[in-house]
């Protein structure tokens, strides 16, 4: 019996609350108030993040799992199944119950939207899933993406050997269309797809390496904001003078024209 249809059956047979939500979100809803709701939500007490157990995983395989999984649910599902399927491997549950497939939605930025890449995205709701402190961890997969030309791990199936390209930007259509005017092919071609598939391999096995490393204490961000992104904070950022944006991409994919006329 494949691991989807198992999955299904335990969600089941095995109560909505353990199975479908996951002990990490029934933790959370514990936390609430007398009225039900979560304590002071939306004010300065936010509810506790209490995060599965992680346990060191191998970052290869993952990233071949999310070369394989690319192929069975697109980009998100791609990262963040390989990752709760190999700690299913590792642990058993609650991974070996937990409803992945919800994460098909993000395929090609959001159902083809072309907004956040699902396999940052993957990153991001895995990492959130198991790690004690997720933010740093994300920051480093996300500056990853932007930074590194990618695909950079080419798994054993894989069915093209494909350039990497830099996307400079977390953004699905931006990451594509660099990549198609990089290696000529076009955003509907076998290679392409097969591209993105890679890409999800290369998230999918840097996320175990920052998890990993954050497991034994080793973990330093590797990627940090660059020139641009400074100097465009600077006078749009928090507690700058205009205060009139959020948010920590590559300022100069979009922006050059701002840039250029700034001293």
């Amino acid at each position: 019996m494949d691991r989807e249809r198992r999955k299904t059956l335990a969600l089941l047979g095995g109560g909505l609350a353990a199975g479908l939500m996951g002990p990490s979100v029934v933790n959370w809803v514990s936390k609430t108030d007398t009225k039900g709701a979560p304590s002071a939500r939306g004010s300065g007490d936010r509810a506790i993040h209490e995060p599965l157990p992680y346990v060191k995983l191998d970052p290869e395989h993952v990233g071949e799992l999310g070369y394989r999984y690319f192929y069975q649910g697109d980009c998100m599902y791609g990262v963040f199944g390989a990752i709760v399927d190999a700690l299913a491997e590792e642990v058993g549950e609650p991974f070996a119950s937990y409803p992945t497939t919800v994460t098909r939605y993000g395929a090609a930025g959001v159902m083809g939207w072309g907004t956040l890449c699902g396999s940052a995205n993957g990153a991001a709701m895995a990492i959130y899933l198991v790690s004690k402190d997720p933010a740093p961890a994300i920051n480093e997969v996300f500056a990853f993406y932007e930074r590194e030309a990618l695909p950079n791990f080419l798994p054993v199936e894989a069915r093209f050997q494909v350039p990497g390209s830099v996307a400079g930007s977390t953004l699905c259509h931006v990451s594509i269309s660099k990549w198609c005017d990089f290696s000529g092919y076009d955003a509907y071609s076998a290679e392409r797809a097969d591209r993105c598939a890679q890409v999800a391999a290369s998230l999918a096995k840097h996320t175990v390496e920052v998890l990993n490393a954050q497991l034994d204490g080793s973990f330093t961000a590797i990627h940090r904001p660059g020139a641009a992104e400074l100097v465009c904070l600077g006078c749009h950022g928090r507690d700058s003078a205009l205060q009139n944006m959020r948010g920590m991409m590559y300022c100069a994919t979009c922006h050059t024209d701002k840039l250029e006329s700034h001293p």
